[in-house]
């Protein structure tokens, strides 16, 4: 028998590979796609996407429509842009489309997807869902913590009346006390004062949660071009890598803590998120058991997830509000006739607040639309 040649080898495998290609072309034939941009080799349609990503997709969709097909790198990317189109991606085929793509943000900053974000849908994650339905955001442990946010708010309107002869950034304050109030939600105490045994300045702690914001929606490159991730060309991943050993030194000082806190005391009572979840991780009728690292993402989910929104949405209510004095004029007098001018606003008072109730629904509803 003869050894086959080079040659002949070489024929062999073009003839597979042509096989393989043209196969793979019918079968898209087959495939009703989407419209959308011809994508270039290897980078897809990567070349079309600017800084703000959103926008440039928004763009793309008035022209190929409601719902387009995108590749980013390697991978397809089906965008919905409309109404029905979200109804169908989140209602209709809702459990389809419930988790997130494994990229390096969730693999590198969450404990290899541990947190309730990134965790792909199953067992873990709707385990999870229960755990913040039925405790952590029960109404009955939020009404508990009412006195923190009262006592918090009023610290920054103290801070903002002691600034009214100064130029105030107020999306600092806003950020500062959001921060505070999850702070003693969820880890028991404020980060954001200096003490003797702070495992954090609060200043690092501000630009830890900072970094974390921008790292987790950043457009990575290596998510899209695997074959290339190892080069970090952007250096995301070796920021991501440095800010996930900064988070688990400090959420490691946070649950020992708590752990020698709540040591040898019987029938211990939670105080906070973070006592709540240790109490989970012991709980052995759990379906899927709660580790530590679980505990950790979790609780850095916590902390991130009740700060940066709260803030900035507040802080768009205020800016559309001074844009338009009448309404301004309009919210004052629905307080001064609903609440008076002898007390402070109470959280059981925003019921009867339907004009100041519409602002904060019209604020979402334009600042979202902006955004695009």
């Amino acid at each position: 028998m003869e050894t086959p040649t080079w040659p002949s080898l070489t024929l062999a495998w073009l003839a597979t590979i042509g096989l393989l290609l043209l196969s793979h072309y019918l079968r898209r034939r087959k495939v009703n796609l989407p419209p959308g941009p011809k994508p270039w080799p290897i980078i897809g349609n990567l070349n079309l996407i600017g800084s703000l990503p959103h926008r440039s997709i928004h763009e793309l969709s008035q022209k190929y429509g409601p719902i387009m097909q995108l590749r980013f790198g390697s991978f397809p990317v089906v965008v919905g842009s409309s109404v029905e189109m979200a109804k169908a991606f989140l209602k209709t085929h809702d459990v389809t489309f419930a988790s997130r793509p494994k990229i390096a943000a969730g693999k590198y900053t969450t404990y290899n997807y541990s947190d309730i974000t990134w965790s792909p849908y199953g067992p873990y994650w709707r385990q999870a869902r229960r755990m913040c339905l039925m405790e952590l955001f029960s109404a009955k442990r939020l009404e508990s913590y009412e006195y923190i946010r009262k006592e918090e708010m009023n610290a920054c309107l103290r801070d903002l009346y002691e600034s009214s002869n100064e130029v105030v950034l107020l999306k600092g304050n806003l950020t500062t006390v959001s921060l505070n109030v999850i702070s003693r939600m969820v880890l028991g105490k404020k980060y954001t004062d200096e003490t003797v045994d702070s495992i954090v300045s609060p200043d690092e702690f501000k630009k830890m949660l900072d970094e974390l914001f921008l790292l987790s929606g950043v457009l990575n490159i290596g998510d899209s071009i695997p074959w290339i991730d190892f080069l970090d060309l952007q250096g995301y991943i070796k920021r991501m890598k440095a800010l996930s050993k900064k988070f688990d030194r400090f959420l490691e000082h946070v649950l020992d803590e708590h752990i020698e806190r709540m040591k040898g005391v019987k029938d211990y009572v939670a105080k906070d998120m973070v006592d709540v979840l240790l109490q989970f991780a012991e709980d052995p009728s759990l379906d899927v058991k709660l580790e530590r690292h679980g505990v950790k993402a979790f609780t850095q989910d916590l902390i991130a997830g009740g700060t940066e929104s709260s803030a900035v949405t507040v802080e768009w209510a205020i800016s559309e509000i001074l844009k338009k004095p009448e309404v301004f004029k309009k919210a004052t007098e629905e307080l001064d006739r609903v609440i008076g001018r002898d007390r402070w606003v109470e959280e059981k008072d925003i019921v009867n607040l339907p004009y100041i109730d519409a602002i904060i629904k019209e604020t979402m509803r334009l600042q979202t639309h902006n955004l695009l």
